[in-house]
């Protein structure tokens, strides 16, 4: 695979400890992406997979933290702002682990000078929140969906089939998932709009998206448990969404952006 070279990276919502985590794909992305930041909006470890005997620690987990500090020490400005998934680092923020720097929310500045609001998203739950019950069935669930679909894109690749996402389909069948998707991307952009920037990147929600609406850009950079997408800024400034096809055999990357933002001023 060619070597990408690009000015920012923004990706969220790895969970390493849970089996789910697409590492051996995130693994080859960033072996093969060379930038000037790394943004790390949250999510990264999961300390809840962690503390109960459903989280596993592998050493390819591992290899995904021993990258991202080599990054770092090879001169990638690495920022950091956890999750609901691994608040623990909360108690870090406005300070360094190693050379990795810890933000509740942090600003990026793009090669266009528009200025852009990084944060995990999950800030916003209470104001979106459906009862204690029903969350803990909503997380059930999920992971239950997640699991589901990786043994089943097991079997389809053994078919010679190409992946297909069942948690994707369930949540655009969904009119409860998509009005909370909908929500969380309002609530997302007025609290951002309200700080001045010109956009706002985040994650928690496990949906990748780019857009503009009315000179403002909402990105989501997804996550790398389903999805396995991450946000780029090329070096003119403009926004790219990768979205990773999932390869059969989980070795090589073939990306294909699924759309390009020029940048905000052009």
């Amino acid at each position: 695979m060619t070597q990408r070279r690009v000015r920012a990276v923004f990706i969220s919502d790895i969970h390493l400890a849970n089996p789910n985590s697409q590492v051996d794909l995130l693994a080859d992305f960033l072996n093969n992406t060379d930038t000037d930041y790394l943004y790390l909006l949250g999510d990264i470890v999961d300390l809840w997979k962690l503390s109960t005997r459903k989280g596993r620690w592998h050493k390819h987990h591992e290899s995904i933290l021993k990258l991202i500090l080599a990054k770092a020490k090879a001169g990638t400005e690495v920022v950091y702002v956890p999750g609901n998934h691994d608040p623990f680092f909360r108690h870090f923020a406005d300070t360094h682990l190693g050379p990795v720097r810890v933000e509740h929310e942090a600003i990026h500045t793009a090669a266009s000078g528009e200025r852009y609001l990084l944060l995990h998203g999950d800030r916003f739950d209470d104001d979106i929140y459906c009862g204690h019950f029903w969350w803990h069935i909503g997380e059930w669930l999920y992971e239950t969906v997640v699991t589901l679909n990786r043994h089943l894109n097991r079997l389809r690749s053994w078919l010679g089939k190409s992946y297909w996402s069942l948690p994707g389909a369930l949540k655009m069948r969904s009119k409860k998932a998509r009005a909370y998707i909908e929500s969380f991307e309002d609530k997302v952009i007025s609290y951002a709009r309200e700080q001045g920037v010109q956009g706002v990147v985040c994650g928690h929600i496990h949906q990748s998206k780019l857009r503009i609406d009315d000179g403002f850009v909402y990105a989501n950079d997804g996550d790398w448990v389903e999805s396995c997408s991450a946000l780029l800024e090329h070096q003119d400034g403009s926004l790219e969404l990768l979205e990773v096809p999932h390869a059969q055999t989980g070795t090589h990357l073939h990306p294909s952006p699924s759309w390009r933002a020029p940048a905000a001023h052009s």
